[in-house]
């Protein structure tokens, strides 16, 4: 069995965005989306949830964010980072 991957500065994760804010109707102007991330730094959250720092690389400019918890569940919620999948 291999050891699970541990986040270091300069891996290269996905960061789910947050998208727009659900309308009255429920739709969203900009959905959520899975971006190419790279760790800029490891930081503390809590016992367990790692935590980063990101630069993460969006179609229309860079987004930078720190504290961002890991959530590796099928359920991809906004804010979070993940292992790239492969494919």
């Amino acid at each position: 069995m291999t050891s699970p991957q541990q986040p270091s500065v300069g891996r290269v994760v996905h960061y789910v965005s947050h998208g727009s804010p659900v309308q009255s109707d429920g739709t969203q102007v900009f959905a959520s989306k899975c971006r190419a991330a790279m760790v800029t730094e490891i930081t503390d959250c809590d016992a367990h949830t790692e935590c980063v720092g990101l630069f993460v690389a969006n179609p229309t400019g860079i987004f930078l964010d720190q504290h961002v918890p890991h959530n590796e569940t099928t359920e991809q919620r906004g804010g979070t980072w993940h292992w790239p999948e492969r494919v």
